[in-house]
């Protein structure tokens, strides 16, 4: 229940005053019974708050004695802002490193983030998001939309929000960033081909994934540039179980000697299936996966991978969104942050041809 009464907040006072602590903007939101959002609005003097919130607000910012902190002061010749993030399946290591940057970046700056998750969603749900985002006070979206459909249903919609995607192209210039997918994927494949390897197999992550197409399309180019045959890939769904199930069929056939996958939690289940099938890593298969996750270098062996900077992607998706702010009619920009190939010892020189693996019986 908001507290808003002085007699309310006479605990949290006295406590403030035996700790000597400084208070911060949750301790208003908390005393004003509003979100930080709303504080952030009247600091900055927002014109949309109502006269009964603005006032309500000011005396719990005078009854506490706050004074914004460096952190939270305007940029020269701007003012702090409130940015709107969306985000997919936040659970995974990858949207949730490019969130967390995002609001770190965001709060050393002086600004605000208000983020909506949606685990699944349809078409007009992501353009709720938006809407709701922007009725709350975001100046402008961030929208980490890794699946082609969401990009496609924010440009049938025609908001006028202020956007910046992450991978999804909307194609009408509104400013873009990307992850090198494909050239990340070719080094992982060239680096197999050079370590002897006749082919490589795939584990690539869902259809319709925008990050598991480029991996895919960069995996078919390194094969064919190399004049190596390009079996059918594999679909997982991003987790270590999927790549464990496919890991089992691959691990079942003796002419298999390398293995791409699209993401590292798939790579540990192949492991895991390589192990139980009495395959050894590296000398009997290589594996590869993507994204560099912090545990890829504690497994045994150590997962060579393809690291992604995620934390430069929330970054560079905010300075472009501030630009843009700034900016009012900017150029289109597209942004690539590229990926490199970290090499560890799951990877390996090719079989001897003729010598064969010993499995568990």
């Amino acid at each position: 229940m908001p507290r808003s009464t002085p007699e309310g907040d006479a605990p949290e006072r006295g406590r403030r005053g035996r700790a000597g602590t400084r208070p911060v903007m949750d301790d208003v939101a908390r005393r004003a019974g509003v979100s930080k959002q709303t504080v952030s609005r009247v600091l900055n003097e927002y014109p949309a708050v109502r006269a009964e919130t603005r006032e309500r607000v000011l005396e719990a910012v005078r009854a506490l004695g706050y004074r914004p902190g460096p952190g939270a002061r305007p940029p020269a010749g701007g003012r702090n802002r409130m940015l709107g993030v969306i985000s997919f399946d936040a659970v995974r290591y990858g949207p949730a490193s490019i969130l967390d940057a995002i609001n770190g970046a965001a709060r050393d700056a002086g600004h605000l983030v208000s983020s909506i998750v949606l685990d699944t969603a349809g078409p007009g749900t992501v353009v709720e998001a938006v809407q709701r985002l922007t009725a709350e006070g975001a100046d402008g979206v961030i929208a980490i939309a890794p699946q082609r459909w969401v990009g496609r249903a924010i440009a049938d919609a025609g908001l006028r929000t202020p956007l910046v995607m992450l991978d999804n192209d909307l194609g009408d210039g509104t400013p873009l960033v990307t992850t090198d997918a494909g050239e990340g994927a070719r080094r992982a494949t060239e680096h197999l081909l050079a370590l002897g390897h006749a082919t490589v197999q795939h584990i690539a992550g869902p259809e319709g994934w925008i990050a598991s197409d480029h991996r895919l399309d960069g995996w078919r180019a390194a094969l064919g540039a190399a004049g190596a045959t390009v079996p059918a890939p594999l679909f997982g769904d991003w987790s270590a179980v999927s790549g464990y199930e496919l890991g089992r069929r691959l691990a079942a056939r003796p002419d298999v000697t390398a293995v791409f996958a699209s993401n590292d939690q798939m790579a540990l289940g192949v492991l895991r299936a390589l192990y139980e099938a009495g395959r050894r890593v590296p000398e009997d298969v290589s594996v590869i996966g993507y994204d560099d996750i912090p545990e890829a270098a504690f497994v045994l062996p150590p997962l060579t991978t393809v690291r992604t900077d995620f934390a430069r992607i929330g970054r560079q998706c905010l300075r472009l969104l501030l630009a843009r702010l700034d900016g009012g009619r900017e150029r289109y920009v597209r942004s690539a942050v590229p990926a490199e190939l970290i090499v560890r010892t799951s990877s390996g020189r090719a079989p001897r041809p003729g010598r064969r693996s010993a499995f568990h019986g």
